[in-house]
């Protein structure tokens, strides 16, 4: 039953921070974990061990696993810019240290107004949202071209936005950072969906389900492996369009 608990914290776990992609994570967590459930095993303290090989698991995990996410909502209107997603006193945060990478989380969406969203992504105190997933309206993302606005929406814990339209330059930041995925709505979903409303986002079929309502988005196609791998450089070492990074 252990094996089962921790199979199912692996396969839920998203790495894309640290340039690991869920399959690469979840074949090395299994490999691991099959040893481990043979050791208790010859202990007599087990309750199950694995059957068959790491690779036949693999296999069968991955037919199982599904590119989807499921949480809570936080809904913005039109024109949010990168000022409002991070503003500038924030920018001196460097995302490649851990601990300033964790900081600027808790900043993310910290200039929009207090009027209009009583309701905040990132609790004070705390550096993560609750919020995986950001509805928006028009031209999401306007303003600057700062890599931070979708660094900080990462950083947080936000893993996907879905906006119909994006400022053009967000839109390349997220998958060149590899922090969000960038979905784009055929539908005005601000002015139907709430936040706190719980949505299942389906990459691979591109649909967005609230309820017993489910919506088309415009499928990210090749965006979503570069994504997955941590930006467009990780997605380049790890195709071989570029040398593999020294240990």
């Amino acid at each position: 039953m252990r094996s089962f608990l921790l199979a199912g914290a692996v396969w839920g776990h998203r790495t894309s921070k640290i340039g690991v992609t869920d399959h690469r994570l979840t074949i090395e967590a299994l490999k691991i974990m099959q040893i481990w459930s043979a050791r208790i095993h010859a202990d007599g303290s087990a309750l199950f061990r694995f059957p068959f090989g790491a690779g036949a698991l693999c296999s069968v995990l991955t037919f199982f696993m599904a590119n989807t996410i499921t949480s809570p909502v936080f809904v913005v209107r039109d024109n949010i810019d990168t000022d409002q997603i991070i503003p500038a006193q924030y920018l001196t945060l460097v995302p490649t240290k851990a601990d300033e990478y964790e900081k600027l989380g808790s900043y993310a969406l910290i200039g929009l107004p207090d009027d209009q969203y009583p309701v905040k992504f990132v609790t004070e105190g705390t550096t993560k949202t609750p919020f995986k997933i950001v509805i928006a309206g028009r031209n999401f993302g306007c303003g600057s071209s700062r890599e931070h606005a979708p660094i900080a929406m990462g950083a947080a814990g936000c893993e996907a936005v879905v906006a119909e339209s994006y400022a053009r330059i967000f839109f390349r930041n997220c998958i060149a950072t590899g922090e969000l995925y960038p979905c784009e709505a055929g539908e005005r979903l601000c002015d139907v969906v709430k936040t706190g409303d719980i949505a299942t986002l389906d990459l691979e079929a591109a649909t967005l389900t609230v309820g017993d309502r489910t919506w088309s988005l415009k499928p990210l196609g090749e965006v979503i492996p570069v994504v997955d791998a941590g930006g467009v450089f990780n997605y380049a070492r790890q195709t071989g369009m570029l040398p593999a990074a020294k240990a």
